[in-house]
């Protein structure tokens, strides 16, 4: 299954590639794709990953949109 995430703080291919590398250290992450122009992530991962997730990426500087 895959899980969708907006983020903020996206600007530029190094942006997602910190996403990508950061993402897929953790245990239960397949692919990680990322729309920098929309600010959208794509992870294949269990959905009960996602609170895991969501943490990681405000650790990495890029927290969820809220709203």
């Amino acid at each position: 299954m895959s899980i969708t995430l907006t983020l903020s703080n996206i600007q530029c291919g190094a942006c997602a590639n910190s996403i990508k590398k950061g993402l897929g250290q953790l245990p239960g992450v397949g692919q990680v794709d990322v729309d920098v122009a929309t600010g959208n992530v794509t992870v294949d991962a269990d959905p009960a990953l996602r609170d895991t997730l969501v943490e990681r990426l405000t650790e990495l500087g890029f927290p969820e949109k809220n709203g």
